[in-house]
This record gives structure tokens, sequence and C-alpha cells, in this order.
């Protein structure tokens, strides 16, 4: 299993969506998972964060699950974290945020997170 740390921007509640299905397939592989959404309190029974400032410590991997001009705001926050690399999931991806990261030094990676896990989102009911 791994030690390893992540933090989930635009974690979810709703089951059907790919910011809970990513916290879950996370918590399955092993990760230490930081859920972040300023409008939850908990996410699959994890302490959700308002902010990924909020989180103490280190965060080895950032997935994202927002919308290009929501990760754009949050690149600095990413950026001050270090992370080892920076998942721009289906949907979070733009030519205006990759070329921002790779400005930040961010290794990003362009690609479902949940997919390199070893999983399918489809194994992760909705219900």
């Amino acid at each position: 299993m791994s030690e390893s740390s992540v933090a989930v921007l635009g974690a979810s509640r709703d089951r059907r969506k790919y910011g809970n299905k990513a916290v879950r397939a996370y918590v399955e592989s092993g990760y230490t998972v930081f859920p972040v959404n300023p409008h939850e309190a908990a996410i699959e029974g994890l302490k959700a964060y308002p902010t990924l400032d909020a989180i103490d410590g280190p965060v080895d991997f950032v997935s994202l699950y927002v919308p290009p001009a929501v990760g754009m705001k949050l690149l600095p926050a990413i950026a001050a974290k270090k992370p080892r690399e920076v998942w721009l999931n289906p949907g979070s991806e733009s030519e205006e945020i990759i070329d921002a990261a790779v400005d930040l030094h961010l290794r990003t990676i362009v690609g479902c997170s949940i997919v390199t896990l070893g999983f399918s989102p489809e194994e992760f009911p909705d219900a």
C-alpha cells in the first residue's frame, strides 16, 4: 500500500461525480486522502478541507476535478504545496492551465487519475 497523500480538488459527496469516485479510488489504493471542497465538512467519512492551504503538511499528489478557470485560480496554492504530480482529469484541462502549470514547474499529467490507480470509474457505484 501507498504511504502517499493526495488532495482531490473538487471532491464531492455526490457518488455519481468523478470527484467522489476519485476519493474512493485513492482510499482503496491506500493513500491518505484530503478531499477539498469549500462547501462540505466531510466526504466519504473523511474530513473535507475548504482550501488546499488548510491542509497541514505535505501533499504528494493533487488531482483536479474542477473547471479549468477554477483550476487556474488554484495553481498558486498547488505550487506552494510542491506536489510530485498534478493530475488534470477530463474536463479540468485546458491549454491555458497546462501552460501555467509548466511555468510554475509543476509536473502535470493530463488524464484520468482513477485509471492510473488501476481502476475504472465504473467500479465505484453511484449509490
